[in-house]
C-alpha cells in the first residue's frame, strides 16, 4: 500500500520548508528510520527520517520550498506504482513494467546503477559488486553524511567499504577512499598547497580557513575534515571580532530571499510593520564585572566550572531585571497585553546567511556558570548546523550583541511575539571624575529597543537601570 511522504512540521512556527536534498535516489528502498531529505526551514537544517519502508518515490524536486503538510513523495510495496493524482494506487503492470524502478525526477532511469571509474580514471562498463551488508530491500547501508560527502567529491558509494556498526558507511570512510585515490578524483592539488578532498576545500572556504596554516593527520599529511573542525573549535584571539563564516558575497551577486534569508527578510519587515520600536541608549558600568571575571578565570582554573563571558553575566543581568520588570516579558495580542509566565531568554548567534536565536529556558532560576555552559553550548551548536529546531522556541526575551565588532551603539530589531530586545555594544574605556581628577573606567553601551504599545519609555528606562545596578554588583549574579 503507497504511503504519504508529507512535508513534516517541526516546531510551532514552522510555515513551509525548502528540500534542500534528497538523501535517497528514486526507487530506492528505504526503511522506516532512514533519512529521506535534508530539510532547510526558516531556523534550522535538519534531517527528515522515513515513517515508514518501502520504494522511494519523489514528486518534487529538490530546491522546491512547499508548505508544511504538502505530499512530496511516496514510499511504495515492490511492484506498485505512484498513485494517480486522485491519489488511486496504480496497478502493477500499468504504464510501466512490473517491479520497475520509479522513473527519476530527471528524465533517468533511477533503477539503473551507473558504471563507476576505476582508480585510475577508466570506466569499467559494469557498476562494482555491492558489498553484502545491505539494509532492507539490498540497499546499501550508509549515514547521511556520508551521502553527502561522497555526493560532493562524486563518489559511488558502493565502491566504499563500510566500518560503522554492522558494515555501515560512515562520512570518515568516504573520506579514507578518497585519500587512497591518486589525484583527488582528478581535482589537481593547488601549486604549493596541501593535498585535500575537494569536500575539505569546499568546507574550508565556507569557513574562511587557510589551508596551509592547517595540519593535516591523514596519510601523507593529507588534511581531513576532523582537522578543519579541530581549527574551528580553536578559541578565537581576544583582539580580534569572530570572522562570520561563509562565503562573502561580491559585486554583481543576487542573493535569493529564501529560506533563513529570506524568513529573516519578512520577521523583521513584519515586525517593524507591526509595531511601535523605539530604541533608548544606556551606558553601564563594567568594572566589577572584569574584575570578578579576571578573579573567576584564576580560581576556577582548576575546576570543570566554565568562565562566564562578559554576554554571560549580561543575559543573568537581563533575565534577573525581567522579574522586576515583568511589562518587558510580554506579548501583545487582539485582546491585550500578555506577561508571560516564564523568563526564556533569546540570544542572536551568528551563522552562515543570516542569524539564529538560540533559547535558554528559565534563565532566571540557572546559577551563572550553567548559564554559561548552556549558552557555549547552544551557539556552538547553531554554528554547526547541530541545533534542533526546539531549542530555537519559546524566547519571551531577545539579547544581541555586536559587541566583538567594534559597534557600540546601534538599533536592534524585536522579535516578533516579543516587546523588547536587548542590545549590548563593545566593551570600552571610559572616564568618571572624583574631585576633579579623571579616572578610567570600563563601560558600554545598552540599547534596548520596545515596542511602544506595551512599555512606556519610563518603565524602559527603570529596567535599564536594574540591569546597570546588577552589573555593578556582579556577585549577585553568580547564584
Amino acid at each position: 500500500m503507497a504511503v504519504e511522504v508529507l512535508l513534516p512540521k517541526i516546531g510551532l512556527t514552522m510555515q513551509e520548508g525548502t528540500i534542500d536534498e534528497w538523501l535517497v535516489p528514486a526507487g530506492a528502498a528505504v526503511a522506516e528510520g532512514d533519512a529521506l531529505l535534508r530539510l532547510a526551514t526558516d531556523k534550522v537544517d535538519v534531517d527528515v527520517e522515513a515513517e515508514a519502508g518501502g520504494l522511494f518515490h519523489p514528486v518534487v524536486p529538490a530546491g522546491v520550498t512547499v508548505p508544511t503538510g504538502a505530499l512530496i513523495g511516496w514510499l511504495l510495496a515492490e511492484g506498485e506504482q505512484p498513485p494517480d493524482p486522485a491519489g488511486t494506487p496504480t496497478p502493477a503492470g500499468s504504464g510501466a513494467a512490473a517491479g520497475a524502478s520509479p522513473p527519476a525526477l530527471d528524465g533517468t532511469d533511477a533503477g539503473v546503477a551507473p558504471a563507476v571509474p576505476s582508480a585510475n580514471g577508466t570506466d569499467t562498463g559494469v557498476a562494482p559488486a555491492v558489498p553484502s551488508v545491505n539494509g532492507t530491500g539490498g540497499r546499501l547501508l550508509s549515514s547521511p553524511n556520508a551521502r553527502r560527502v561522497a555526493t560532493a567529491a562524486d563518489v559511488e558509494l558502493t565502491a566504499v567499504r563500510g566500518t560503522g556498526p554492522g558494515g555501515r558507511i560512515v562520512s570518515e570512510d568516504v573520506e579514507e577512499f578518497l585519500a587512497a585515490l591518486p589525484g583527488d578524483l582528478g581535482t589537481p592539488v593547488p601549486p604549493g598547497g596541501t593535498s585535500s578532498s575537494p569536500l575539505v576545500r569546499k568546507l574550508a572556504k565556507e569557513r574562511g580557513i587557510d589551508l596551509s596554516e592547517v595540519n593535516g593527520t591523514g596519510p601523507g599529511g593529507r588534511i581531513r575534515r576532523s582537522d578543519l573542525d579541530a581549527v574551528t573549535a580553536a578559541p578565537p584571539r581576544r583582539d580580534t571580532a569572530p570572522p562570520l563564516r561563509g562565503t562573502a558575497p561580491r559585486p554583481g551577486d543576487v542573493v535569493p530571499l529564501t529560506g533563513m534569508r529570506g524568513t529573516i527578510a519578512r520577521r523583521m519587515h513584519a515586525s517593524l510593520q507591526e509595531m511601535a520600536q523605539l530604541t533608548h541608549g544606556y551606558e553601564v558600568r563594567m568594572d566589577a564585572v572584569v574584575s570578578l571575571r579576571d578573579r573567576l578565570k584564576e580560581e576556577w582554573a582548576d575546576s570543570d566550572l566554565p568562565v562566564p563571558s562578559l554576554n554571560d553575566f549580561l543575559l543573568k543581568a537581563a533575565a534577573l531585571a525581567l522579574r522586576e520588570h515583568p511589562l518587558l516579558n510580554a506579548t501583545v495580542r487582539e485582546d491585550g497585553i500578555h506577561l508571560l509566565d516564564g523568563f526564556h531568554l533569546g540570544f542572536a548567534v551568528a551563522v552562515p546567511g543570516g542569524l539564529m536565536v538560540p533559547v535558554i529556558e528559565d534563565a532566571v532560576d540557572l546559577p551563572l556558570p550553567e548559564m554559561a555552559r548552556r549558552s557555549r553550548d547552544l551557539a556552538q551548536a547553531a554554528r554547526e548546523g547541530r541545533i534542533s529546531p526546539a531549542q530555537l522556541e519559546g524566547a519571551t526575551f531577545t539579547v544581541t550583541s555586536l559587541g566583538g565588532y567594534g559597534v557600540d551603539f546601534f538599533t536592534p530589531v524585536i522579535n516578533p511575539g516579543n516587546v523588547a530586545i536587548l542590545g549590548v555594544g563593545r566593551l570600552r574605556d571610559g572616564v568618571e571624575w572624583a574631585d576633579d581628577r579623571p579616572l578610567r573606567t570600563r563601560v558600554l553601551t545598552l540599547s534596548l529597543t520596545f515596542d511602544h504599545r506595551a512599555v512606556d519609555g519610563a518603565p524602559a528606562a527603570e529596567y535599564l537601570r536594574t540591569v546597570g545596578d546588577l552589573l555593578s554588583r556582579p556577585l549577585r549574579l553568580l547564584v
